[in-house]
């Protein structure tokens, strides 16, 4: 049986994933409450094995080594991801890494993953990983996009939109729940959309 993959990210309403350095909303923009980081860390519960590009891997390990106990960034859930084995793809990354369980993937990223997908017992999760994802959702890779948008609109600060470079896509909605009265969580199975026909 192949393993499922999903593309888990973050976005304001506008569509995203972070903002300008002088924004002052902080992690989550400010809008996090107990019932997403609860949901959070239950996701993270069963064993799964996460994908990363160089980029947003390098991002999380800066992070963690800049913050300190108490800080959004070691939220239990993200100790959760952080102790999750780990496949980072590229070909410049060179460890070892502040990462308890990573594992450097050299080569063509939809190969890596297809690969992955035939032998992974457990499902696979990127959190993050903006350009990796679309090109495997262009390659028919990611089964579930899993989108927590959060109650903003950063038209003014907003970077890195989430699906920015991504292909066209028909999206089939598997589940969604609100947290905190105001985060959705949206969760599709995408599908390449095919013009004409």
């Amino acid at each position: 049986m192949t393993a499922t993959y999903t593309f888990d990210v973050f976005s304001s309403l506008d569509g995203y994933g972070s903002y300008a350095g002088d924004g002052d909303w902080g992690g989550y923009w400010g809008k996090q409450g107990p019932e997403l980081l609860d949901h959070r860390f239950a996701s993270f519960g069963t064993e799964t094995r996460m994908v990363f590009g160089a980029t947003t891997f390098r991002q999380f390990v800066d992070m963690m080594a800049a913050s300190s106990e108490g800080d959004d960034v070691r939220d239990p859930w993200v100790t959760r991801m952080r102790n999750s084995p780990a496949t980072v793809i590229s070909s410049t990354l060179e460890g070892p890494f502040d990462w308890p369980d990573a594992t450097v993937a050299s080569g063509n990223a939809i190969d890596i993953v297809t690969r992955l997908k035939e032998e992974s017992d457990v499902p696979l999760r990127s959190h993050g990983s903006l350009s990796l994802n679309w090109a495997l959702m262009a390659a028919g890779l990611v089964d579930r996009v899993q989108m927590t948008i959060f109650p903003v609109i950063t038209g003014r600060l907003g970077t890195d939109p989430v699906l920015g470079g991504a292909g066209d896509f028909d999206l089939e909605l598997l589940e969604h729940r609100t947290l905190d009265g105001n985060i959705q969580e949206l969760i599709y199975r995408p599908t390449l959309h095919v013009y004409g026909g």
